[in-house]
């Protein structure tokens, strides 16, 4: 079966950025993109439900209408969703890839990425979509769920396309760190970038030995690597270290914790992607 990196196209500005990276990640993986467009009749039709407030006489004219205004709302943003995927097969082509592929789905994003996700290499995706485009410092309203639901690696985007130059492996030596990195090694994703090992923890020898055994791995596989311990919050911290090294891909594991613990006490990985200034890579 053919994998692919696919990208999740909407009218949000995340949308030329996501197909930008859809690109280099495709040359990268030497795989074919496939072009998402979700319809989610919730979103796109504006139209109330009134039949609960209207008088009896009226009342089955009145539904007919609104029947009529749903059907002329659901055309709009069927025109609108091809028009979003013309444009954006037509960018990707341009840029060099030509085994673009598209699909227009009505129904919720969670059920198209969970049939498609068998075929997904990558999935890429703005941080936030139309909806929350312009709520800066938080996640989009379907970005938590996607990343709990699929068990792919995910490109989260910023508004701007900036290409990887450096990239940086938040580490804290636990069992989701330690799979990261056994995924960064073995993938050509990143192959020939300069990777930089971060742990978030006290200065220690624990620590130290720790973030040696993880660079071993990583040169290895014929990275070139350099090591650093910061002290401090985490989605703080690693976020300084990102900005003053101008790391262009924050690479980290996803939710290591239980979903009861993470209600109780926060995520760092929900606060690293709210903050983060830099495209993320998030592996499961």
């Amino acid at each position: 079966m053919t994998t692919q990196v696919l990208a999740c196209i909407d009218a949000s500005p995340y949308a030329q950025a996501v197909c930008d990276y859809a690109v280099w990640a495709a040359k990268q993986l030497s795989t074919p993109v496939t072009l998402v467009h979700v319809l989610d009749k919730a979103l796109h039709t504006q139209t109330p439900d009134l039949s609960g407030s209207i008088g009896l006489g009226s009342q089955e004219l009145l539904l007919q209408q609104l029947a009529e205004l749903d059907e002329k709302h659901s055309k709009l943003a069927l025109q609108r969703g091809r028009l979003i995927l013309d444009a954006a097969r037509q960018q990707i082509e341009q840029a060099g890839v030509s085994s673009a592929d598209d699909r227009l789905r009505h129904g919720q994003l969670l059920d198209t990425l969970s049939e498609l996700e068998s075929q997904t290499r990558l999935l890429v995706l703005g941080k936030r979509g139309f909806s929350s485009a312009d709520a800066h410092g938080h996640m989009g309203l379907h970005v938590e769920r996607v990343i709990r639901s699929v068990h792919k690696p995910i490109l989260l985007t910023q508004q701007q396309f900036k290409t990887p130059q450096r990239i940086m492996l938040a580490f804290d030596g636990s069992a989701t760190a330690q799979k990261s990195l056994q995924m960064l090694a073995a993938s050509p994703l990143c192959r020939g970038l300069p990777v930089h090992l971060v742990m978030a923890a006290a200065d220690n020898d624990t620590s130290r030995a720790e973030l040696d055994a993880a660079a071993q791995v990583m040169r290895a596989a014929g990275f070139d690597t350099k090591t650093a311990i910061v002290e401090g919050e985490p989605d703080v911290v690693l976020h300084q270290y990102q900005q003053e090294h101008v790391i262009d891909l924050l690479v980290m594991g996803a939710y290591g914790h239980s979903r009861i613990r993470q209600f109780i006490v926060g995520s760092t990985t929900s606060a690293m992607i709210c903050n983060a200034k830099c495209a993320l890579l998030i592996l499961r």
